[in-house]
């Protein structure tokens, strides 16, 4: 009995150590709750913050180039980050889905690439940030021939690049 109530205490005593730094304010060298990582999802002046919690993709409907209003919600989104960000540069890419010829199909994604950067620029991001670059039917993120993998490729995605390599 002894012996227990000695291994009880030695394991409270590890458990309490264990719990005396105080990890939510950041004093034990981890960020803590609410601290912005340099570089990461949470901080909001990074790539990684634009990929994830503004956007880098919006989808067009089939044979379409026109944005709907949620694409115009992320794209205006992501002009104020361009704004607020001039050290990066963005090309936006243009995709299709499978159907059709891969000439129809490359036309179409830089219809989709060059819709996007017009709305860019009128919400005041300066032309010489932007390129485009169709890719039509070449690089889909979803191989089936079924309607849900159509139309995640039907899109257009605004890829960040540093001002000074564009």
């Amino acid at each position: 009995m002894k012996k227990i109530t000695i291994a009880v205490m030695l394991v409270s005593a590890l458990a309490l150590t264990a719990c005396s730094k105080n990890r939510f304010n950041g004093q034990d060298g981890t960020a803590g709750a609410g601290t912005i990582q340099p570089g990461s999802a949470n901080d909001p002046s990074s790539p990684a913050y634009f990929n994830q919690t503004i956007g880098d993709r919006v989808l067009f409907a089939v044979d379409q180039s026109t944005l709907s209003a949620e694409a115009q919600s992320v794209l205006t989104q992501q002009a104020t980050w361009l704004s607020n960000n001039p050290a990066y540069s963005a090309i936006v890419e243009g995709h299709a889905d499978e159907q059709g010829t891969r000439e129809y199909n490359v036309a179409l994604g830089a219809r989709r690439a060059s819709a996007v950067q017009s709305f860019l620029i009128e919400r005041g991001v300066a032309p010489n940030r932007l390129k485009t670059v169709s890719y039509g039917k070449e690089r889909p993120l979803a191989v089936c021939s079924e309607e849900s993998c159509y139309a995640q490729n039907r899109r257009a995605v605004t890829v960040l690049t540093s001002a000074a390599g564009s």
